[in-house]
């Protein structure tokens, strides 16, 4: 039987492209190049499901969504901070 697994790939701080299969808790690879890294992938799923009998397949997989968040500035966690050492002392 034949089954789709989805890869969420990153670049991580090194350079590696890095693959997490979202469907199998815990399987992830590396590698530098996307070619190597979509092998890499299919031999950890493989591999994933050897070891796994019992694997539950999830719902389907419905996307990613990349969300911005405005990051808090160091004046404002000095000023928290200050202000926390107020209220407990």
């Amino acid at each position: 039987m034949k089954k789709d697994f989805n890869v969420i790939i990153e670049k991580d701080e090194d350079g590696f492209f890095v693959a997490t299969v979202s469907e199998l808790k815990g399987c992830h690879t590396q590698a530098k190049s996307l070619d190597e890294l979509m092998k890499r992938a299919t031999e950890a799923i493989e591999l994933y499901l050897e070891e796994q009998k019992d694997v539950k397949y999830p719902f389907d997989f419905i996307g990613v969504q990349k969300i911005t968040v405005q990051e808090r500035s160091v004046k404002y966690k000095k000023s928290l901070s200050q202000k926390r050492k107020r209220e407990n002392g």
